[in-house]
């Protein structure tokens, strides 16, 4: 991710919905680092935000319902979560959540695009997302996974203005010019149960301990370490509650 802060229109935060709080902080705590402490107001209903040294990272929270898949989730910048939410419907999306404050952190509204794939939009207040980017431990890149390219694609970039960067087999988003994310189409490999969605990265210094650590404490290499023509070395892992996320190698340029 060229991006090094929360910017309006890209992503600004992530947050994983889990099964078993206490056990995917101490996954988490043992992979990143990270430390969490728990919101301990009732109406904060178990939110826990994870730190790296004093900045915020990303969130953790029991499910809501249990029709709720344990999964990551992305939260993308807007100057107006009403204004975007309205966006969303003109361009073909659903508004699932409507827009609503979250104590004085900000206000919130939760989406799904034409394809399927669920994202959330933050109005900052208080709050204005993860304290760091790219940097070991931290959001790095956001891929969205789609069975309709052509669909999102239009959608995405009526709703939040993004540039486009298309590849051989891969497309880039990017806010003038600095890519933070891209769009993978879901071909006949991927299992037909699974939904289209999007995909959290975070950086690391070195992929392959990090995948042989995930498998010591409890998790699944879904995708073994590679290193993507002219990009980095990923790997896809998932947790021990099965939520699924990306690890890249931390870009030092950047």
């Amino acid at each position: 991710m060229k991006l090094d802060k929360p910017v309006t229109d890209g992503p600004c935060w992530t947050e994983l919905g889990t099964s078993d709080l206490e056990a995917a902080g101490r996954f988490y705590a043992d992979l990143f680092g990270w430390r969490t402490r728990t919101d301990p107001r009732q109406e904060a209903s178990g939110y826990t935000v994870a730190r790296l040294g004093d900045a915020p990272v990303a969130a953790m929270s029991p499910r809501y319902q249990d029709t709720q898949p344990v999964a990551w989730n992305v939260a993308f910048s807007v100057t107006d979560a009403d204004k975007a939410a309205e966006a969303v419907r003109e361009a073909g999306g659903t508004v699932i959540l409507m827009p609503r404050d979250i104590f004085d952190a900000g206000r919130l509204t939760v989406a799904r695009d034409p394809g399927g794939a669920v994202f959330q939009m933050w109005q900052p207040r208080a709050f204005t997302g993860a304290g760091v980017f790219n940097a070991p431990g931290s959001l790095g890149w956001v891929e969205l996974l789609t069975r309709a390219p052509a669909e999102v694609t239009d959608f995405y970039t009526a709703v939040f203005g993004w540039t486009v960067h298309p590849l051989e087999e891969y497309t880039q988003w990017g806010i003038d010019g600095a890519d933070f994310g891209g769009m993978l189409e879901m071909g006949e490999g991927f299992p037909h149960e699974v939904p289209s969605h999007w995909l959290p990265y975070f950086a690391v210094e070195d992929v392959d301990l990090t995948a042989d650590a995930a498998v010591r404490a409890g998790g699944i290499v879904l995708t073994q370490p590679t290193t993507v023509p002219h990009g980095p070395r990923i790997a896809i892992l998932k947790d021990p509650q099965g939520a699924l996320f990306g690890v890249h190698a931390v870009d030092h340029e950047h």
